[in-house]
């Protein structure tokens, strides 16, 4: 495994300097506002759970094992990953920062010893 396989996403914000640029070459920008951003994301995320809508939860993982079925849900992810990239970069937002501070808050608000096995109340 490489370094950048093993990082996973790797760098977000050269992810989103690719984006921009492939953006740009296209003279896509004018696509790119805000709302249709989501929309897109939307629908990505609509095809990611279409892909999963009959399978039972506790197959899933094994399901998405078969190599046809593991580079499809791959694709789907990347779709959402990219538009969801392109939007925090629109909107001019750290997107692994943010992430990293929605997590510190997140084990601040449910500590291991108060949740755990218990799903998380919403409010």
């Amino acid at each position: 495994m490489t370094d950048t396989e093993h990082q996973g996403t790797g760098d977000l914000a050269e992810l989103a300097a690719r984006m921009r640029a492939f953006t740009e070459e296209r003279d896509w920008g004018r696509f790119h506002d805000p709302k249709s951003l989501v929309l897109a994301l939307m629908g990505e995320v609509g095809e990611l759970a279409e892909l999963l809508q009959w399978i039972p939860a506790d197959g899933a993982v094994e399901h998405f094992r078969d190599p046809e079925r593991r580079a499809r849900v791959s694709e789907e992810m990347s779709d959402v990953l990219l538009y969801l990239v392109r939007l925090a970069d629109v909107f001019e937002v750290d997107l692994r920062g943010a992430a990293q501070e929605k997590l510190v808050r997140a084990e601040e608000r449910f500590p291991p010893g108060a949740v755990r096995g218990v799903a998380p109340k919403r409010g």
